[in-house]
């Protein structure tokens, strides 16, 4: 079942996405990518003779973000007067969500409040087993060392452990929560399901409070050991440490120095919003111990309509880890590199992708034609980058650490661009086989971060020849791919020249730097780039443009995507940044052009979030709707360098107005 969330949240071990209405999707242990132990676990209301469950249609959702955490405030509202007020939030050091529920009526409500939860622990439906410990207050299901249990605050009253399958109310504990009793079956085994259950009894303006503890771990004692922990925690005492940990954590973030855009109210806080979304986001789709990053939270579990996307891919990782970098948190290039060295293959190169623990996923991309190389020249690229930002002995033990790396991916790199294109392979979006303009540009820059970094091991030779090879790369893509169109050909497939524009060849410029803007050509280049990508792949929703990956693009309806949209701003930006607007009205012009129309990009990105603020992968081009893959690190990846490139702008502009401030105080002094 394909389920997008609106919300996710979680902590070092555990990740859990959510609905709008508090239902929960995935419950992540103890990786991001496995195992995921939950079907369904929500909250039932029973009134005396009837079920409200808490993903009715009749509530009316708000859903966010208590203001700087990943804590989720969810409030329910329906026409019979009930109000349903949940606070989620991961406990800051235990595998265990905490769902504080409030729940209030306009008149007397007297019945009871169910738990219900089909859990899949281990993703395994068959053979699992469940019991309930009431002494201990616990209901916990297991199948090997996959543990997940349920307690609650004030201590649950009855409860049932059923088959999910099972049509028969005493043996389905969710059809026996129809009558409003539980049977208290104690222990099964099979495909299980279960549900927990207290009186509920409420006066006008006296709301009844629950707190229900969902918890994960790998042994029976583990569990056991969080679950007594959460119970005998103060529930303000948790939520105060939780909430303090991730104000904490986003303290050390860039403080990107924004101004009040005319033409765009409360855009600045809302791009602030945003920053912190991001990085936020970005932060439990970690791993933190091994430094790799899920491209998604998974939601195609079975494959139905993509290959997933609950996976580490090189080059998604490459651009989140850099845009950390760049954001105040360097310690996630560190980590991820270190996992580069380890999933590195014996060719030098890196697979399709990767589980997080560095072993290889599910995959199209076992054969050297069907692999991806641009992944390749990616990870060299940003291990670059960041190289260039350590400092003394730090630099030097970095590049020792990672040279062995370097040298071999370099080399295959080499060997697969033998004719100063790459041989053929799989493109960036896994649709086309062939070779491609935006893989030659990743090699490109892969190539030459190689060659400064080898410079500073002293090879030379090498620094040379990689360097050779990469102008070779860059002049073959041109002299081949360039049409008099404007604009670079996706490359070669099916034999033949590809002429349907592709926005990847946005790549050539941001972030691998084929073609420079202080090169006055290439200039020309990447502005015709801009307005035929603008021009072709441009799709009107939510009152201004988004863009499309390519000219055919079918796949989910060929919507437009955010990580296309920002990138387009992203080049906008870059190319805004390389312009003095003070040095003439044909300059001041283009920079303004730019600027408005990069921002208007990243307006319409904003407007296409969950209610929680999640950037997706797409807007659905119909409805507006944040569209398939929910949140996506690479879409928070690129919020994040438009938000820098935005702080540049304006310390640039600052600068400038500074410099022109002295000139002018300096040649009042002369004339004094």
């Amino acid at each position: 079942m394909i389920r997008q969330p609106n919300a996710i949240l979680g902590n070092d071990k555990l990740l859990v996405t959510m609905g709008k209405k508090g239902e929960i999707f995935g419950f992540y242990y103890p990786g991001r990518d496995f195992a995921q132990h939950v079907e369904d676990s929500q909250a039932c209301l029973y009134d005396g003779k009837r079920l409200i469950w808490s993903n009715d249609r009749d509530w009316f959702s708000k859903q966010n973000y208590v203001e700087n955490t990943n804590i989720v405030r969810t409030e329910l509202t329906n026409p019979y007067g009930l109000k349903m007020e949940i606070l989620d939030f991961v406990h800051h050091t235990q595998s265990v969500l905490v769902r504080r529920y409030k729940i209030s009526s306009q008149k007397r409500f007297t019945g009871k409040f169910f738990y219900y939860s089909n859990f899949q622990a281990g993703e395994m439906k068959k053979k699992n087993s469940a019991f309930c410990d009431y002494d201990s207050g616990i209901l916990a299901q297991y199948w090997k060392s996959h543990y997940v249990g349920i307690s609650s605050d004030p201590v649950f009253k009855e409860w049932q452990i059923g088959k999910a399958m099972d049509t028969i109310w005493w043996t389905n504990a969710k059809y026996d929560m129809e009558d409003g009793e539980l049977q208290r079956n104690n222990e099964d085994i099979g495909n299980l399901n279960c549900a927990v259950g207290l009186d509920l009894d409420i006066d006008v303006g006296k709301p009844a409070e629950f707190t229900v503890f969902v918890g994960a771990g790998s042994r029976r004692p583990t569990l056991y050991r969080k679950m007594r922990q959460v119970q005998n925690e103060k529930f303000d005492d948790m939520y105060n440490e939780t909430q303090e940990k991730w104000i904490k954590w986003l303290s050390k973030k860039t403080i990107p120095e924004l101004p009040d855009y005319l033409g765009f109210e409360k855009f600045k806080l809302d791009l602030q919003m945003a920053f912190n979304r991001s990085l936020l986001t970005l932060g439990i789709l970690n791993d933190p111990e091994r430094g790799s990053f899920v491209a998604s939270p998974e939601f195609d579990h079975e494959f139905e309509m993509s290959g997933g996307y609950g996976y580490c891919w090189n080059r998604d990782s490459a651009e989140i880890v850099t845009s950390l970098l760049e954001s105040g948190y360097p310690e996630y290039c560190g980590l991820f590199f270190k996992w580069c060295k380890a999933a590195q293959m014996h060719d030098g190169s890196w697979f399709q992708r990767y589980w997080l623990d560095g072993n290889k996923a599910p995959s199209w991309g076992n054969f050297s034609f069907s692999t991806q190389i641009d992944e390749t020249g990616s990870t060299i690229f940003a291990m670059d980058r960041y190289y260039r930002t350590l400092h003394h002995p730090i630099k030097e033990e970095f590049l020792d650490s990672v040279w062995a790396t370097v040298l071999n991916a370099a080399e295959y790199l080499m060997r697969r661009t033998a004719d100063g294109v790459h041989d053929p392979c799989i493109c960036l979006w896994e649709t086309h086989m062939g070779i491609f303009t935006y893989t030659n540009a990743a090699i490109y820059a892969g190539l030459l971060s190689a060659a400064n970094m080898a410079i500073d091991y002293n090879e030379t030779g090498l620094a040379d020849r990689w360097t050779e090879r990469a102008e070779f790369i860059k002049k073959t893509t041109i002299e081949r791919y360039w049409l008099d169109e404007g604009y670079f050909a996706r490359g070669i497939t099916n034999g033949r020249l590809d002429t349907a524009i592709d926005a990847s060849i946005i790549g050539t410029f941001v972030p691998f730097g084929m073609l420079s803007p202080e090169v006055p050509k290439e200039k020309e280049m990447i502005k015709s780039i801009i307005e035929n990508i603008e021009k072709q792949l441009k799709v009107p929703v939510n009152d201004h443009f988004g863009i499309k990956r390519y000219v055919d693009d079918n796949y989910i309806e060929g919507n437009p995507w955010i990580v296309i949209t920002l990138w387009l701003s992203k080049a906008m930006l870059e190319m805004a940044s390389v312009i003095d607007p003070n040095t003439g009205e044909t300059e001041n012009k283009e920079h303004r052009r730019l600027m408005h129309d990069a921002l208007k990009y990243i307006q319409w990105s904003l407007k296409g979030t969950t209610s929680a603020g999640m950037l997706p992968e797409q807007v659905n081009k119909y409805s507006g709707r944040p569209a398939w893959a929910i949140p996506l690190c690479w879409s928070c990846a690129l919020m994040l360098d438009n938000i820098l490139l935005l702080d540049k702008i304006q310390r640039q502009l600052n600068a400038s107005a500074e410099t022109k401030n002295n000139e002018l105080t300096n040649d009042i002094f002369k004339l004094s």
